[in-house]
């Protein structure tokens, strides 16, 4: 049984299909733990013989992804702890990328920040009616660097400015799905589950080699992301240390509370 007080990651394989899925119950915010869990997870199925298609889903009905654990982000006291937390999402988005199967997003609810990042990075994905997107980075003094070229990659460029400098706006599954980033809206989860369980037992039953090679023409000009995440990660880990992210964060805090 997962460990659901302080999150996990569980990977199931079935008939060629793994589903990862994550979960941490502050609505799936992911803390750097999971997030190291997560891309192991992923670079394992990809490399699986056994694993014809990859599945990534969160647990629970509300949130797919809040982004990256805010616990952690305001403990942050150096540019190297900076620069720890905001690689997390890298290492999640270079293995999905670099998995030699395709891999499958399953979107039920709201994504922001980082989970936007992981909606963008999955080579097809799918999400219900009520998945709104925010990158809300900028609200807080940072930037979306580090998920930024993924959401370039899927979204556009004009479409990643709107959401980068509009940052406390949530953008509808229907707009996100118009411009790109989901392939298909369904109003329910159940809906949700049948249309990606249908496309991943299609996949696990195509031909590999065609799979991997279709990977690989679709991240095209992406090899350098090994160097340029982690160098995004390295301008926001300086940027949390400033006051006016400090101050920024102060004032979160105590509108949330």
């Amino acid at each position: 049984m997962p460990n659901t007080t302080n999150g996990y990651v569980q990977t199931d394989l079935d008939h060629g299909i793994a589903t990862i899925e994550f979960y941490h119950p502050a609505s799936n915010s992911l803390p750097a733990q999971i997030l190291g869990d997560l891309a192991k997870a992923i670079d394992k199925a990809g490399q699986d013989e056994r694993v014809k298609v990859i599945v990534l889903r969160s647990a629970g009905k509300g949130a797919f992804c809040a982004g990256a654990s805010f616990d952690e982000l305001i403990a942050i006291q150096d540019e190297k702890q900076g620069l720890a937390f905001f690689s997390g999402f890298a290492l999640v988005i270079n293995a999905i990328r670099k998995a030699h199967k395709f891999v499958i997003g399953r979107v039920q609810g709201k994504a922001v920040g980082g989970g936007v990042g992981l909606a963008s990075a999955c080579d097809y994905t799918l999400a219900t009616e009520g998945a709104a997107i925010k990158l809300s980075e900028l609200a807080i003094g940072i930037g979306p660097f580090v998920v930024g070229p993924a959401v370039e990659r899927k979204l556009g460029t004009s479409c990643f400015a709107q959401l980068a400098i509009d940052a406390t706006e949530w953008r509808s599954a229907e707009w996100a799905k118009k411009h790109g980033l989901y392939a298909e809206m369904y109003k329910t989860t159940d809906e949700l589950d049948d249309a990606v369980n249908r496309l991943a037992d299609k996949l696990a039953h195509s031909n590999p080699e065609a799979m991997a090679m279709l990977k690989k023409v679709f991240w095209q000009g992406t090899d350098h992301w090994d160097k340029l995440l982690p160098e995004r990660a390295a301008m926001s880990g300086k940027l949390v240390l400033s006051q006016f992210t400090r101050d920024a964060i102060e004032k979160f805090k105590k509108k949330a509370s």
